[in-house]
């Protein structure tokens, strides 16, 4: 299969052409946003990160939003700090600018404020705006493409419908010679064996058991049991009993195909095929994970209805039962409650997930997009100091 997509420096591919306004401190979020609403083709998110941090969680959060910048769907970045804080722009800039696509930064406090930095950074997202628009579409290969997964509020339906026909469209992907993504390590808590001896070696089977240890690990740091908040109200509301039954629907996104790496947070895979990427369950910071190791779609399934999305990355949502598909219709892309309506099959929707995969890759925007849905959150994993 192919599709039509931008082709960057580095020799990735995009399938959204957006110029990037990337605030790496919580100060400079709402000067960024307000320069997206003055200049057409601009993304930004609004986020909490960028000072007093230290660490490991430092290095997460620096690798996290060079990630974001360097996602082949972004054309240009231009990173805005505030000028004092821990996560200097000049640094995450640098780190960007090893991709080939153009990066320019800008601070607050070297430009005398607010109102002066917002006509600084609109004046060269102009310019930006105006080069990536000369970029043109390319056609390329199905194997050039990573497609993250995740799931949730997820429902009983979870495991029959929507996550099992995303494992379809998963092996279809790595059939293609393309990467498959498969996140939320707190929701494989029971489920791990299953993904582990499909492993490539020894060596990648022991990191899922690992990555599972160090998340319940955490949670025992805290001294509850993980088990106690998950599944949460609206798992059990649907019909979820337990974290492990939970877990054996999540571990269906994964298809059926070799585990070819376990790699960390935000990481770009280093392999193609099947890659665990280890993130938390939250949707939005397990989103942000994926997208930030380049993930051009993700595709999340629910089945209590979410708006969820991505300033970087489309997000084809993906409904496990009909009734909420009908009265979630605004947000949901497709509808996989066919399959326990007995109309299709789960290999059906799963190749119906891959035409969808191909429309939204050659432009087709989906739900989220349409609606500016904008939703971005780091896993963090240490304290602000």
């Amino acid at each position: 299969m192919q599709f039509w997509g931008y082709r960057r420096p580095d020799g990735r591919v995009g399938v959204r052409n957006h110029v990037l306004i990337l605030p790496t401190i919580t100060c400079a979020t709402q000067t960024a946003q307000r320069v997206t609403e003055l200049v057409s083709g601009t993304v930004t998110f609004i986020h909490q990160h960028g000072c007093a941090q230290v660490g490991t969680d430092y290095d997460q959060t620096a690798r996290t939003y060079a990630g974001m910048g360097m996602n082949p769907n972004v054309y240009g970045v231009i990173v805005l700090g505030l000028g004092c804080e821990t996560h200097q722009a000049h640094r995450i800039g640098d780190e960007i600018a090893k991709c080939g696509k153009p990066v320019e930064t800008v601070s607050i406090q070297d430009h005398g404020g607010t109102l002066q930095t917002i006509a600084e950074v609109a004046k060269i997202a102009v310019k930006m705006v105006q080069d990536a628009s000369m970029v043109q579409r390319e056609l390329c290969d199905f194997s050039e493409l990573i497609v993250g997964t995740e799931c949730g509020g997820s429902d009983a339906c979870s495991g029959l419908s929507a996550n099992p026909a995303v494992g379809r469209t998963s092996d279809l992907v790595v059939q293609q010679g393309g990467t498959a993504i498969l996140a939320e390590t707190t929701e494989l808590i029971g489920a791990e064996h299953l993904i582990a001896n499909r492993a490539v070696n020894d060596q990648v089977a022991k990191k899922a058991y690992a990555v599972i240890k160090m998340m319940e690990d955490r949670s025992i740091q805290m001294g509850v049991d993980i088990r106690t908040g998950n599944p949460s109200p609206g798992n059990i509301e649907g019909g979820l009993s337990s974290l492990e039954e939970k877990s054996l629907g999540a571990a269906t996104k994964s298809g059926t195909t070799r585990l070819e790496e376990v790699i960390d947070y935000a990481q770009v895979p280093t392999k193609k095929g099947l890659v665990w990427m280890d993130t938390p369950g939250h949707d939005i910071e397990q989103l942000t994970g994926m997208v930030a190791g380049g993930a051009q779609i993700v595709l999340f399934t629910s089945g209590r209805g979410t708006p969820t999305g991505s300033p970087i990355s489309p997000v084809i949502k993906i409904s496990t039962n009909t009734p909420m598909f009908d009265r979630m219709n605004e947000n949901m892309d497709l509808n996989a409650g066919t399959i326990v309506d007995g109309l299709e099959t789960v290999d059906e929707v799963g190749r119906r997930i891959m035409e969808e995969i191909q429309h939204v890759s050659n432009g087709k925007l989906t739900k989220a997009e349409i609606l500016k849905q904008h939703d971005f959150g780091i896993w963090r994993i240490g304290p602000t100091f």
